[in-house]
């Protein structure tokens, strides 16, 4: 099968027109519609159902685009491993994770790492939606649970609890509560019940609702749940690896917390090699080495 063909063939099922991958390849529209009709032909099927909006792949289209799919992501694997240098680290890494952990630990302190690796260029994806590393939709993750998909190098990192939080001006004006109970006069601020969550944190907010708070607020992630703390709203649960950057945050309640949540990092093995995987592997460890040291001091 020509290897040029299929090229084309995944440009023009991935854009839906010839048009548009003609331009990404610099092909003539000519020249692309050329190129499919003698790939159909070579495989006496067709491959696109054609329309006025667009091109739409068949049965069999979408099977070769499968394939196709995956022998570029092969490839571009391949590629990142080819271009890790032995002494330099450039390139794009694609790192996922969750949007409060990303956002509120990892984020701030990426200028750390860009200082030591000026030529990585990092696509830093955030969501709850855990991404198929085997299957590259990312080349590093940081989860709050260990990863089960196969054919991972995974590594613990630490243990995060969710914890209650308020500021000092916050409970200076309504008072601390020394009991759960006393969590009736106050607004309770959490991720809401739809929200993809730790289930140790969802746990403790179930726990929490059993003493019948009147007043609640409900976000979607711990990056509102802090705005909303921050802004004096009420006592909030969050993961105390917030504590460090947000010296404003006081802890309520020392009492209550939740069960231990584990938090990995993992990346697919057959990027073991990749200096990239390795520059923010070890950089993630020394930040984390810091900071548990950073809180011991405190707690000292």
């Amino acid at each position: 099968m020509d290897w040029d063909k299929l090229r084309i063939f995944h440009a023009v099922a991935d854009a839906g027109s010839l048009t548009h991958a003609g331009d990404a390849l610099h092909l003539s529209q000519s020249a692309v519609s050329r190129q499919i009709r003698a790939l159909e032909e070579s495989l006496n099927t067709t491959l696109f159902h054609r329309h006025a909006r667009g091109l739409i792949l068949t049965e069999q289209g979408e099977l070769l685009f499968d394939a196709t799919s995956a022998m570029r992501r092969r490839i571009e694997a391949a590629s990142a491993r080819i271009r890790d240098s032995e002494e330099e680290v450039f390139g794009e890494l694609r790192v996922t994770t969750t949007t409060g952990f990303g956002s509120l630990w990892l984020a701030p302190r990426l200028s750390r790492l860009y200082a030591r690796h000026p030529d990585l260029k990092i696509d830093l994806m955030l969501e709850e939606r855990v991404l198929d590393l085997p299957m590259r939709e990312a080349d590093v993750a940081i989860r709050m649970k260990e990863p089960s998909q196969a054919d991972l190098i995974r590594r613990r990192l630490m243990s995060v609890n969710m914890r209650l939080y308020a500021t000092h001006r916050y409970l200076s004006e309504r008072g601390t509560p020394k009991r759960p109970e006393d969590l009736t006069s106050h607004r309770l601020i959490c991720q809401n019940a739809r929200s993809a969550q730790v289930s140790a944190g969802a746990t403790l907010v179930q726990e929490l609702m059993t003493y019948d708070i009147p007043s609640t607020l409900t976000v979607n992630n711990y990056f509102g749940v802090l705005q909303a703390v921050l802004a004096n709203l009420g006592i909030g649960v969050l993961p105390d690896y917030l504590t460090e950057d947000f010296p404003d945050l006081i802890r309520v309640l020392p009492q209550v917390e939740s069960s231990e949540v584990p938090v990995f990092l993992a990346y697919p093995e057959e990027l073991r090699h990749s200096k990239r995987i390795a520059a923010f592997r070890d950089f993630v460890i020394e930040e984390i080495i810091a900071h548990r040291r950073r809180q011991k001091g405190e707690a000292a």
